[in-house]
């Protein structure tokens, strides 16, 4: 008697959504099944690997990955070419300097960095704030207008913004990227949110929040299962669309990524220590669902990618 290998029977599917233009567009989502599992759904689109630059010099990163930017660091436009150049699916510019805690640049000058950046590449850009929701409301605002035409993502969106960065993604005709706090609950109501104004669902990008291994991995691997399940297995249409995890700025401030091998020999070397660091935790959301990463070592990154060849077959 043959073996059958029971399937399961997905009624849901995940929006199609689409960065960029032209030939180095790249679309996310579209899966019609659980993480990877090809024999009971289709997964026409591979998960995108962005490269996270800044818009000023990344003083406060480790010195690992530092070291792996180089001098390209010191120009967010050059900075950008170096990610293209080193296999990036996308750029993810994050508008520190803005944060009132760093430089408080303005949101003139970040849009002017934006639309540098956007000139400098041909493949999808990735604007982000600082995470200083007020101000990010007015850069947000200026960085969209300044990038009009390119189909980037802007975000985060968040409670305490989102009315204001969801009307400058689609005046500017850009996709969003909406941020909730580790809660499948909250990641839906502002989902819902967000549509009740307009913005159309199939325009929006998942960012339930991430976190570093050893620091709520496990916690934030569930979140993600659930939002999927509840796309795929109750064909909710407000959980259907892609999900973006933000690597790189959650693992590259934990002490296992930082600590001098004098101080923890047992722990192995620091740099193969720190980069299995961001892939461990890379890898861990891919297979909870995640169709879009930020990630800032290069070498991590190309790591990454090539799993996500091996597991797409």
């Amino acid at each position: 008697m043959a073996l059958v290998i029971p399937k399961e029977t997905y009624s849901g599917k995940i929006y199609n959504v689409q960065l960029g233009a032209g030939a180095k567009a790249v679309t996310i989502g579209g899966a019609s099944a659980l993480p990877f599992l090809a024999f009971e759904g289709a997964f026409p689109n591979k998960p995108a690997v962005a490269l996270e630059i800044m818009d000023i010099a990344p003083d406060d990163w480790p010195e690992t990955v530092k070291k792996a930017v180089g001098g390209a660091g010191a120009s967010p436009a050059k900075w950008a070419k170096f990610c293209q150049d080193n296999g990036a699916d996308m750029v993810a510019l994050r508008l520190m300097g803005t944060h009132p805690d760093q430089q408080n640049k303005s949101a003139e000058e970040a849009a002017k960095v934006a639309a540098e950046v956007a000139a400098a590449v041909d493949i999808p850009l990735i604007i982000l704030g600082s995470g200083h929701a007020e101000k990010d409301t007015q850069v947000l605002q200026a960085a969209a207008a300044a990038t009009r035409g390119k189909n980037c993502a802007i975000g985060k969106a968040v409670e305490e913004n989102y009315k204001t960065v969801a009307a400058a993604a689609m005046a500017n005709d850009h996709k969003l990227i909406a941020m909730s706090q580790l809660d499948v609950n909250l990641a839906k109501q502002l989902n819902i949110l967000l549509t009740q104004m307009g913005f159309a669902k199939e325009r929006i990008i998942m960012d339930p929040m991430s976190s570093a291994l050893g620091y709520g991995l496990e916690y934030t691997y569930s979140v993600i299962e659930r939002i999927r399940q509840a796309a795929l297995l109750q064909n909710d249409p407000m959980m259907q669309t892609p999900v973006m995890c933000d690597i790189g700025a959650n693992v590259w401030k934990v002490k296992e990524v930082m600590a001098p091998d004098a101080d923890v020999p047992e722990w192995g070397g620091l740099e193969d220590r720190a980069l299995a660091w961001e892939v461990i935790t890379a890898s861990g959301m891919l297979t909870a669902g995640a169709d879009m990463l930020i990630m800032r070592h290069p070498g991590a990154a190309g790591k990454i990618k090539e799993l996500i060849a091996e597991l797409m077959g």
